[in-house]
């Protein structure tokens, strides 16, 4: 095929998949009000949303705080500690002059910060809950 007909059939698919995903939409709305009149309900008022959990942000905020302290804890062991073994070593070298031996400490910070994060948030969730017990 040529980059004209490629053109051509890319533009029909995207026309295709946008009316069934509008199509889509509207049956299942269409579906779901039908389901709330079968049920006696009224389908313009909607029941309430689930409100957003209210430690989410605290979460992901140390999540991703623990995951950037264990990256740079990775870069200090391996420009410090580790420097030897793994920008020195004679075997294996890109062209760089580096082999790479110490790319799993990176991974490993990484996973070992996030995981501290999650457990911080964890035991933050646990006191407070704990906190709203008791009062």
């Amino acid at each position: 095929m040529q980059s004209d007909q490629l053109g051509v059939l890319w533009l029909i698919m995207m026309t295709l998949s946008i009316c069934g995903v509008i199509f889509g939409a509207r049956y299942l709305r269409s579906r779901e009000n039908m389901a709330m009149i079968e049920k006696g309900l009224d389908p313009s008022i909607r029941p309430e949303r689930p409100r957003p959990a209210p430690f989410r942000n605290l979460k992901w905020g140390l999540l991703l705080v623990g995951a950037g302290l264990g990256l740079f804890i990775a870069y200090l062991l391996d420009n410090t500690l580790l420097y030897k073994i793994g920008h020195f070593a004679d075997q294996w070298r890109d062209r760089d002059g580096v082999n790479g031996a110490n790319v799993s400490i990176y991974f490993a910070m990484i996973a070992i910060g996030g995981g501290l994060g999650l457990i911080a948030s964890y035991r933050i969730e646990k006191k407070e809950l704990l906190d709203k017990q008791d009062k």
